[in-house]
């Protein structure tokens, strides 16, 4: 009886293991919570933009061979540290990273590097550090170009209100994306075409074609939303005070979740016509777009910038080359680069750049025709 009792419950301890092996699952939904390949760390999961990015990897990973683990540091660079030490400690190969603050993520990318870990920044640049191996990313230029010539298409006569905003001082891309915006809108600055309502320092600069890195960044500095809705609600308000818009109103907006914060406030004002661009093609700035609210977006098709960090890390741990096609230096390295194609979203288009496409689903929108 005695020897009937010990084997059942060695029998019961053998099961419960066996349980626990096949219930354990990491964020990501990785095959198996040891002997991770490829780590992934994004921002946060309070930005429909990052969630939309980790279904995305979900997608493209769901018939892979390779270990994934997807952590997310949620706006905080000690935890984002601390998710790094993480994926080191489960083995990992290559770690796909982007960044909260792309100075403060130095350390912990060359944390990684130490044990020989390919590091890809993805989306966001790690900066001041020559620990990074791959940057896959929009052309961070071209989308600010893209928001910037959309306000110029659209502007008329001279004297229009201009209302400029940014990303966050901390994000690399923040710089990249208003170098490309200040590249179109300056030349109609300076003409008249446009005066700027919101930022002493780019009345200062209007006449340089060229901005410093000092220079965008004074600039920055005072209309930064630190991709913050709340931020840019409050700046929006606190500007709409200081210099009230009127008729023709252009808005240059960094991404799509600011766009929607500053239309609300700008939209409550009367007689206004609104000119306002944002990027990352946002499910709700996808229907204000179709509502007429939000004037464009620019669609960084994520499916591509995911199939670009995937592919190199398959590679890298395959042994082949990793293709790139430019490169961006961080303050310490030429980081050689994957740039993926960014298309410009407006009321005229959505139905092809977005339903037909495949990107989203028509269902999820009201107002199409």
């Amino acid at each position: 009886m005695k020897k009937l009792l010990s084997m059942l419950l060695i029998l019961v301890m053998v099961v419960g293991i066996f349980a626990g092996c096949q219930n354990s699952s990491d964020e990501g939904g990785s095959k198996s919570s040891s002997s991770v390949e490829i780590g992934i760390v994004l921002p946060t999961k309070e930005e429909p933009r990052w969630v939309q990015d980790e279904t995305r990897f979900k997608d493209a990973l769901k018939d892979s061979d390779h270990n994934v683990e997807i952590l997310f540091s949620q706006g905080d660079s000690a935890r984002e540290k601390q998710n790094v030490e993480t994926l080191i400690a489960k083995g990992i190969k290559v770690l796909i990273i982007t960044p909260h603050d792309g100075a403060a993520a130095a350390a912990a990318v060359e944390a990684a590097k130490e044990e020989g870990i390919t590091v890809i920044s993805y989306d966001r640049l790690v900066t001041n550090t020559d620990a990074v191996d791959y940057y896959v990313t929009f052309n961070s230029v071209s989308v600010g170009a893209a928001q910037g010539q959309y306000l110029v298409d659209n502007a008329e006569g001279t004297g229009n209100k201009l209302y400029l905003y940014a990303g966050a001082a901390t994000d690399n891309n923040a710089f990249l994306f208003f170098e490309g915006a200040w590249n179109v809108l300056q030349p109609k600055i300076a003409d008249g075409t446009f005066e700027v309502q919101n930022s002493s320092k780019a009345v200062e600069y209007m006449n340089k074609a060229t901005l410093s890195r000092e220079e965008m960044g004074e600039i920055i500095e005072q209309i930064t939303t630190d991709w913050k809705p709340e931020v840019a609600k409050s700046k929006a308000e606190s500007h709409i005070t200081a210099a009230p818009p009127a008729g023709n109103t252009f808005v240059l907006a960094p991404n799509d979740g600011t766009a929607r914060s500053i239309f609300d406030q700008f939209a409550k004002e009367e007689g206004l016509t609104i000119f306002i661009t944002g990027q990352d093609a946002e499910m709700p700035s996808i229907q204000y777009v179709i509502d007429g609210k939000q004037s464009m977006t620019v669609l960084k098709d994520v499916r591509d910038l995911v199939k670009g960090a995937i592919g190199a890390a398959v590679d890298t741990l395959e042994g082949k080359a990793v293709e790139t096609n430019g490169s961006y230096n961080n303050g310490s390295v030429d980081v050689k680069a994957k740039d993926i194609q960014v298309i410009t979203v407006t009321q005229d288009n959505v139905k092809n750049t977005i339903i037909e496409s495949g990107y989203y689903d028509a269902k999820e929108f009201t107002g199409l025709e």
